[in-house]
C-alpha cells in the first residue's frame, strides 16, 4: 500500500488522486484522535485538535486561526462516512477531466483557490448578515465542498457539452450536473446547513471566474503554482557537481546522428512530453521539437 500512494504522488498529471489520498488520510488520522479520544474519557483533546483545522464562524476567532481558511478543506465530518465519500468521489470524475485538459498543476491551484473562496463567502455571511448568525454555528465549518464545487463548475464551463453516463439516468451534459449541485446549494442556503451551502456557492463562483479568465488568457492560480513550486524547490536534493577532464573530441555535426544536439536523455523527452501535455506542442522550442522527431526514430 505504501509503495501505491508512493507512486501516486510520482505519477504526472494525478492531481487529483494525490489530493484524495491527502483527505483520506487527514479523515482516518482524526478518526484513530476521536476513537482514542472516547475510550480514554478525554474528548476534550479531540475538540481541541478539531478546533485547530475547523474554519470558525467568528472573525475574531478566525483572525487568530488564520491557518484554518486552508486546512478546513482537507477535513471532513466524522459522523457519517457519506461527507467524504460523495465529495471525493465527484471530486475524481470531474478533477479527472479537467486534468486531462489543463494539467495537474490548474487543478491543485483551483481547488485553493475554491477552498479560499469558500471560506470568504462562509465569513461574509456570518459577520455582516444577522440571519446567518443564527443558523450558522459559531464552532466551524469543515470540508473539501467548496474546492470540489470549483472544479465541478470550472470543468462544466469549460466543457459543458461533455457527457457523463449515470446509474439509471443514462448520458447526462456535465452542465446540467453542476447547474442541479448549485440549485441545491441555493436551496440550502437557507437551511440547516446554511454556511456550508454559502462556502458551495462560493467555490462554484471561483470555478466559473477562474476558466472565464483562463479562457481570456490570465491565470488566477499562478502565484499558487509557483508558491508550491518554491516550496518543493526546498526540499528537491542538491546537485552534486562533478568536475572531469578529458580529451578534446571532434564536434559533430546536426547531420550527424550521434550528434548531442539530436540526441535526447530519457529525462529530457519525458519533460518535452510534460510540456505538451501542459501546454501543446506548439509551446515547444526548435531544439525541443528536434530531440522529440529523433527520439521517435530510435
Amino acid at each position: 500500500m505504501f509503495d501505491e500512494f508512493k507512486n501516486a504522488f510520482s505519477r504526472h498529471n494525478n492531481a487529483h488522486v494525490q489530493l484524495i489520498i491527502i483527505n483520506v488520510a487527514v479523515f482516518l488520522l482524526l478518526a484513530v484522535i476521536m476513537v482514542a479520544a472516547n475510550i480514554t474519557e478525554s474528548e476534550s483533546v479531540f475538540s481541541w485538535v478539531h478546533a485547530q483545522v475547523a474554519i470558525p464562524a467568528r472573525l475574531a476567532v478566525f483572525i487568530e486561526k488564520p491557518w484554518t481558511i486552508i486546512t478546513y478543506s482537507f477535513v471532513h465530518d466524522l459522523s457519517s462516512i457519506w461527507h467524504i465519500l460523495f465529495n471525493m468521489l465527484v471530486f475524481y470524475w470531474f478533477g479527472k477531466l479537467f486534468i486531462e485538459y489543463l494539467g495537474s498543476d490548474k487543478l491543485i491551484a483551483l481547488y485553493i483557490l475554491g477552498a479560499l473562496t469558500g471560506a470568504f463567502f462562509y465569513l461574509l455571511v456570518y459577520n455582516t448578515i444577522p440571519f446567518y448568525q443564527n443558523r450558522i454555528p459559531e464552532l466551524g465549518m469543515v470540508g473539501a465542498s467548496a474546492a470540489v464545487y470549483a472544479v465541478l463548475v470550472a470543468a462544466a464551463t469549460l466543457l459543458p457539452d461533455y457527457t457523463f453516463f449515470l446509474l439509471l439516468l443514462g448520458p447526462v451534459r456535465i452542465k446540467y450536473i453542476a447547474l442541479f449541485y448549485i440549485v441545491i446549494s441555493f436551496l440550502g442556503s437557507v437551511g440547516l446547513n446554511a454556511g456550508g451551502n454559502i462556502a458551495h456557492l462560493g467555490g462554484a463562483f471561483m470555478g466559473y471566474i477562474y476558466i472565464k479568465q483562463l479562457q481570456a488568457g490570465v491565470n488566477w492560480g499562478g502565484w499558487i503554482t509557483a508558491t508550491l513550486g518554491w516550496v518543493k524547490g526546498l526540499f528537491a536534493p542538491s546537485s552534486k557537481v562533478k568536475i572531469t577532464y578529458r580529451k578534446t573530441e571532434p564536434r559533430a555535426t546536426s547531420s550527424t546522428p550521434n550528434s548531442k544536439m539530436s540526441k535526447a536523455s530519457q529525462d529530457e523527452i519525458d519533460a518535452i512530453l510534460d510540456k505538451i501535455s501542459d501546454r501543446g506542442y506548439e509551446s515547444l522550442s526548435k531544439e525541443e521539437k528536434e530531440k522529440l522527431f529523433n527520439a521517435s526514430k530510435r
